[in-house]
């Protein structure tokens, strides 16, 4: 056990589903939006992955240049920048799998979603892997108590924005995309809903 945690960290369990299946693969470009305290790219990292994350917080940025900087030391600490998703500094096109893990549920508003959800698709090369994990209503329809819009307050006392499987087929066609996967929600315990969206960007 100790073993898999220091090789993979405490990776999100349908990311380490991706890596079994052969969908991200060694010499890809691994881009993090959200990235957060680097907690799914431990393994990346160790294996010599070409690795950059974005995050809105700078102590959480610099926590994974600490992290990068023990696992790949050869690693650009600029790789990691501070920033908000939908205005990423990174180029168009950049990443060959771009990491988008309990991000999008923090939008407020319908504008701000999109936003972040197309500045997170623009760096994605055509041919790319978008994962994504985010707060939905699937599952637990009747349970959701409306804010405003797609805003709502979860059972678990938090406010989140919640999609469903219609929005995300619809957004899948939008942005040029096809599933690789069929959506998987997880229900936790009648208190929350996490889908993963599994994207490849038509080349």
């Amino acid at each position: 056990m100790a073993e898999l945690l220091e090789q993979f960290g405490q990776i999100d369990i349908y990311l380490f589903d991706q890596l079994l299946r052969g969908n991200i693969a060694r010499g890809m470009r691994v881009l993090d939006a959200g990235c957060g305290a680097g907690r799914n790219l431990v393994y990346f990292l160790r294996e010599g992955y070409e690795v950059f994350g974005a995050d809105l917080d700078p102590r959480a940025v610099e926590t994974t240049r600490r992290l990068a900087a023990s696992l790949a030391p050869n690693l650009p600490a600029g790789n990691f920048r501070a920033e908000a998703i939908e205005e990423m500094s990174f180029p168009s096109a950049f990443a060959d799998v771009v990491l988008s893990n309990a991000v999008l549920h923090f939008a407020r508003t319908d504008d701000q979603f999109l936003a972040m959800l197309r500045g997170t698709w623009r760096v994605l090369n055509p041919g790319g892997l978008l994962f994504c994990r985010l707060a939905s209503s699937i599952g637990m329809e009747h349970q959701m108590r409306r804010i405003g819009g797609r805003r709502c307050l979860l059972p678990d006392g938090s406010e989140r924005y919640l999609v469903d499987a219609e929005l995300l087929g619809k957004l899948t066609e939008e942005l040029g995309g096809r599933l690789i996967d069929p959506l998987k929600t997880t229900v936790v315990q009648n208190q929350r809903c996490m889908t993963t969206w599994v994207v490849r960007k038509n080349a």
